[in-house]
C-alpha cells in the first residue's frame, strides 16, 4: 500500500454488505479523496458463499474467520456489516489492532456493549464511525443545514416515522432480525434507530426522555431455512418471535421540543417510508424517503413548497448528475464512505461517532424500559 491507498476488509456480505461493497467500488470515481480505497478482503463463514460474493462484488481475497481479516497487513479499515450480536466483539478487536472501523447501525445490541465500543474507540489510534446512512440523503443534509442556520427558528415539534410492511404476512419466516439474541430488538432497533439519529442530527438536539409502547403482532413464525436472508425461505416448524414488531413513543428534546416517533414493519403498503417533519417558530420542513429527492419547506406565512434537491450546490449532489436527475438509496452509502475516507485521510474524527451511536442506544434502551414499565424514562 502507498500513502494514497488504503485497504478495506468487509465482514458480512448480505444486504448491507452488498450496498457497502457498491459504495467502496464507486466512491473514488465520483469524489476527490485524500485516500483511495482498495477492496482487499471479505470475510464470511462459508468459504464457497464468501468466494462467490467476493467475485461478484469486487473483493480481492476471502477469509472465513473475521479475526484473520482484522489481522491482515493489507487491511487498514474494517467495515462491519454483520447482525448486531457480533458488532462489539469485531469492532473492539479491530480498534485494538489499530484499524479504522465503520460499523452498521444500531451500534450494538445493548448499552453495555456500546459503552465498551466507545471506550475502545477512545483508546485506539484508529478512527471509527457508526453507519447511519440517512444522514447522507441530500435532502436530509440540506434540512440539517437549514435548521443550523436558524431558518426554522425555535424548534417546537418533531415528528418521525419509519414505516415498512415486509413482515405483514404471518407466514414470513423467523429470520435473524426477528430474534432478540441476534438483533437486539425488532422494528425499534432496526429502523427506529434511524429516525432517532435522523431527528437528533437534523435538529441538533438530543432526546432526553421517552414514554413508549411496543407490540409483537405475530408471536410465532415458521423457522427460516439455513440460507434464509431478509426475505428467505421457511420450514414447517415454528419458533417464537422475541422482538417487537412495532414501537411508538413520545419524547422531549434537549431544547424543549416535543417529539413523536413510530417504527413499524406492519404498515401495509409502506415499503420504506422514513418520514420527518419539523415545525419551528419561523417555518417547517417535511421529508419522506419514498420521495427522497424532495424536501418540503414552509416559511411560516404560507403552505409548503417542494424543493427538488438535485442542484449542484445541494449537499453531495454536485458530484453526480445534472439537475433533476435524481439519486437513489445506494448513493447514501457512497456519501457515507466518502465522508469516512475524508476523515481517515485527514486525521479527523468521523461523524456520527461511536459516542453518537451510544446516544441512540441509550434511547433504544429507554424505550424498551418505558414500554415494559408503563412509565416515562429520562435519558442521562
Amino acid at each position: 500500500m502507498t500513502q494514497t491507498t488504503i485497504g478495506v476488509g468487509l465482514v458480512g456480505y448480505a444486504f448491507m454488505g452488498r450496498v457497502h461493497s457498491q459504495a467502496w467500488r464507486n466512491v473514488a470515481a465520483f469524489f476527490d479523496l485524500p485516500v483511495t480505497p482498495v477492496m482487499a478482503a471479505l470475510s464470511g463463514r462459508s468459504r464457497s458463499a464468501a468466494t462467490d460474493a467476493a467475485a461478484r462484488m469486487g473483493w480481492a481475497a476471502v477469509e472465513t474467520d473475521w479475526k484473520e481479516l482484522v489481522n491482515r497487513d493489507d487491511v487498514q479499515i474494517v467495515d462491519i456489516c454483520t447482525p448486531g450480536d457480533s458488532h462489539a466483539e469485531i469492532a473492539i478487536a479491530a480498534l485494538q489492532a489499530g484499524k479504522h472501523v465503520i460499523c452498521e447501525k444500531p451500534l450494538a445490541n445493548t448499552v453495555a456493549e456500546a459503552e465498551a465500543m466507545v471506550a475502545a474507540a477512545a483508546a485506539s489510534q484508529g478512527r471509527s464511525m457508526v453507519a447511519f446512512n440517512y444522514r447522507r440523503v441530500p435532502a436530509i443534509a440540506l434540512a440539517q443545514r437549514m435548521v443550523a442556520a436558524g431558518e426554522l427558528g425555535q424548534i417546537r415539534h418533531v415528528r418521525a416515522q419509519y414505516l415498512q410492511d415486509w413482515i405483514v404476512d404471518p407466514d414470513f419466516p423467523l429470520v435473524w432480525r426477528l430474534q432478540k439474541d441476534k438483533a437486539g430488538s425488532g422494528a425499534l432497533g432496526d429502523i427506529g434507530a434511524h429516525i432517532i439519529d435522523t431527528a437528533q442530527f437534523v435538529t441538533g438536539q438530543t432526546i432526553v426522555g421517552v414514554s413508549a409502547l411496543t407490540e409483537t403482532f405475530v408471536k410465532e413464525r415458521p423457522l427460516a431455512s439455513a440460507s434464509s436472508g431478509l426475505g428467505g425461505s421457511r420450514t414447517s416448524e415454528k419458533g417464537t418471535v422475541t422482538v417487537d414488531d412495532a414501537a411508538l413513543f413520545i419524547g422531549r428534546m434537549s431544547e424543549g421540543a416535543l417529539a413523536s416517533f413510530e417504527a413499524t414493519r406492519f404498515a401495509t403498503g409502506r415499503k420504506n417510508a422514513l418520514r420527518l417533519e419539523i415545525n419551528g417558530s419561523l417555518g417547517s420542513l417535511a421529508f419522506d424517503f419514498e420521495a427522497m429527492n424532495e424536501l418540503w419547506v414552509s416559511s411560516g406565512d404560507s403552505g409548503f413548497r417542494r424543493v427538488l434537491v438535485t442542484e449542484p450546490d445541494h449537499p453531495y449532489v454536485g458530484a453526480w448528475w445534472p439537475p433533476g436527475h435524481g439519486l437513489g438509496y445506494e448513493h447514501t452509502f457512497t456519501h457515507e464512505i466518502k465522508d469516512f475516507l475524508e476523515a481517515v485521510g485527514t486525521g479527523s474524527d468521523p461523524s456520527p461517532s461511536f459516542a453518537d451511536g451510544l446516544r441512540v442506544q441509550r434511547v433504544l434502551a429507554a424505550v424498551e424500559e418505558s414500554a415494559a414499565s408503563g412509565s416515562y424514562k429520562e435519558i442521562a
